[in-house]
């Protein structure tokens, strides 16, 4: 049993929930999920800013609160995903997003696995079946990579990225919250550390131990390469990258299964939106742990099984976010 204590008030107009979330039962023994005890004292709290109208209109609502240091030239980091994919955020909601952000573009990186997106051209040729047509895209590895220094990394020291990320004043991570064949769960941490990876070197540098198979590297491992990855971007954009995870559609696989992706049995919950990279994912984690278990049986088993929540535990450690956070709920 997930232990959770929520606490209700009202400030300025909005309704402001405060979630602990204690996460300690998850697994009794695993390291993954230890408790969190919070008091009044306790570490500075994150803003994560939730609505639960999914729609352009509440994913405008909830950027508008967190895009203060947003400026420049703007990527906007999202998953294309495969052909046809059924879970995808959908395109009028990117659309708005997009087009509400002066000097924007989206961006992507290729992929690392078997998928017409492994190559720039069959990549372009799914943007068009998804319906990206609406705006520049920018494949970011399309020219190659470069190397971006990790500052405290213990597994890495810098990561391969698309090179064209050096192209970007800012960053928007739109992120769609499902579950992951290896992380687990993806979100904003899992969005930006394989997403923005060149797909050459970066991903496998992520999946891959030197010397061994393809996808040889999993469980905590994964997630703290995953973590330290996700620092090269958080380090180089500094307080000038956002983060907006849309919950609807969970399915328990990635978009990356595209239809053979399974069907969400998971309620749809709402947009939420921070600038800080590890609270809006546990807010997103602690948010599914609070809907019914028969409605996330299976997410919650990818999620522990994977040792996905070492997302959370190792990113605190690393210092790229806090667990400690205030959902403040906007209409």
């Amino acid at each position: 049993m997930i232990k959770r204590r929520t606490f209700l008030k009202v400030a300025a107009g909005a309704a402001v929930f405060a979630v602990p979330a204690l996460v300690s039962g998850c697994k009794a023994s695993s390291p993954d999920t230890p408790e969190r005890k919070i008091t009044e004292t306790a570490v500075s709290k994150a803003k994560v800013y939730f609505t639960d109208d999914i729609s352009p209109e509440g994913l405008l609502k909830v950027y508008q609160k967190i895009n203060e240091n947003v400026k420049g030239r703007v990527a906007i980091k999202w998953h294309s995903g495969e052909p046809n994919g059924p879970n995808l955020v959908p395109v009028p909601m990117v659309k708005a997003l997009q087009q509400s952000i002066p000097n924007s573009a989206l961006v992507e990186t290729n992929v690392y696995y078997n998928s017409p997106r492994k190559t720039t051209e069959g990549h372009r040729e799914v943007l068009k079946t998804n319906g990206w047509t609406f705006c520049e895209v920018d494949i970011m590895d399309e020219d190659g990579a470069v190397m971006l220094p990790i500052k405290g990394g213990k597994h890495f020291k810098e990561m391969s990225m698309g090179k064209n990320i050096l192209k970007y004043d800012s960053m928007v991570v739109l992120s769609h919250l499902k579950g992951h064949a290896s992380g687990g769960f993806g979100g904003a941490i899992k969005n930006i550390a394989i997403g923005n990876a060149d797909g050459k070197v970066g991903k496998k540098m992520q999946h891959t131990f030197p010397g061994q198979g393809q996808w040889s590297v999993s469980g905590e491992r994964f997630m703290e390469h995953m973590v330290e990855a996700a620092k090269a971007s958080t380090d180089h954009f500094g307080n000038r990258i956002v983060y907006i995870n849309v919950m609807r559609n969970m399915s328990v696989d990635c978009d990356c299964m595209g239809v053979a992706a399974a069907s969400p049995k998971a309620r749809d919950v709402g947009i939420l939106a921070s600038t800080d990279i590890v609270a809006i994912d546990q807010a997103s984690v602690d948010l599914v742990y609070q809907l019914p278990k028969e409605e996330t049986h299976d997410l919650r088993e990818r999620i522990e099984s994977r040792h996905g929540l070492h997302q959370l535990t190792y990113g605190a450690e690393i210092g790229i976010g806090t667990r400690q956070y205030e959902l403040i709920a906007i209409k």
